[in-house]
């Protein structure tokens, strides 16, 4: 994974600081392009422990067009809950503590931190065995599975971006139109996180197939890892369902920032020696139907994980 070292190195060298929604502040640049040969091993980063359970059972929630928390949370993946729990604590039915500017107040203030921990664990209790709740406070709008798997025309007609690209990659190959795109101006303002990995094409050639993301905006220590092997194991079930083998995985950025309270452990990891890669193993299952105990990591050896703050 020295094509993530070397991101974090450049970021560093180069960026530029800037104010960012969170008030946390970044470093960052725009416009950069990393490379994965996925022949070469899977890209799971080794020089911090990055949770291949998450990214597996977060890409099948895509995948299955889902957009409610609950699915997740009942897998205790718990990395969109923040998006829902604001649904909740800005809502009238809410009576708790105010928990407004988390990202800003958490940074400072360890009393709140823990308060606002406390009113999460409620909220996620909620979510697992209320149903009625989650449909109401657990929906995080027209998200990712939304545009990959029901986009809306103004017919009223939806269309299945996935099982379109997968007929296309099929039946044309050597199209350039193998495109999905979670980029919904219509929509955008009524999802609860607008898409950062918003635009991907597909691109087949000697039987292989290849994948170029554009991320317009990157998390570069606690997201993009997980972006990395999240596409990366996209591409490796598309190629399986269109019986290629795979290819590369181009990842573009356009805002590639590291928050600045990340930087200490930016610099824990770059001190690291990459391990080798390891490998997955998927089942003969459809792309559709394929669960997070399916799909099988192989060889992982990775250094300990490093605590990082998530800012909201």
């Amino acid at each position: 994974m020295k094509q993530y070292h070397e991101l974090c190195e450049y970021i560093l060298k180069n960026g530029a600081n800037r104010q960012d929604r969170t008030g946390v502040g970044t470093i960052g640049v725009f416009g950069y392009q990393m490379r994965f040969d996925l022949s070469m091993g899977f890209p799971l980063l080794t020089t911090k422990k990055t949770p291949f359970r998450l990214i597996v059972s977060e890409l099948l929630w895509f995948l299955k067009g889902d957009t409610n928390i609950q699915t997740l949370v009942r897998e205790n993946n718990n990395i969109w809950n923040e998006w829902a729990f604001d649904n909740w604590v800005n809502s009238n039915d809410y009576t708790g503590p105010n928990m407004e500017n988390f990202g800003i107040r958490a940074t400072k203030d360890e009393e709140f931190r823990k308060l606002y921990e406390e009113e999460m664990e409620t909220f996620i209790t909620r979510i697992k065995s209320d149903n009625d709740f989650a449909k109401k406070y657990g929906e995080l709008g027209p998200v990712y599975g939304r545009q990959w798997r029901d986009w809306k025309r103004q017919d009223g007609e939806s269309i299945d971006q996935i099982a379109q690209v997968i007929h296309s990659i099929k039946h044309h190959p050597h199209s350039r139109r193998h495109i999905v795109t979670a980029w919904n101006p219509a929509e955008v303002e009524h999802m609860a996180l607008p898409p950062c990995h918003s635009f991907m094409q597909f691109y087949v050639q000697d039987q292989k197939l290849s994948c170029q993301l554009y991320q317009r905006s990157a998390d570069v220590f606690l997201g993009v890892p997980f972006n990395i092997a999240s596409y990366a194991l996209l591409v490796h079930l598309i190629a399986k369902e269109t019986n290629l083998e795979v290819g590369e995985f181009v990842h573009t950025f356009g805002d590639a920032h590291i928050y600045l309270n990340h930087l200490p452990q930016v610099e824990i990891l770059l001190s690291r020696t990459p391990k080798s890669l390891p490998t997955i193993e998927i089942p003969e299952k459809s792309i559709f139907t394929l669960e997070t105990s399916d799909i099988l990591l192989k060889g992982y050896e990775s250094h300990p994980r490093i605590q990082a703050e998530i800012a909201v």
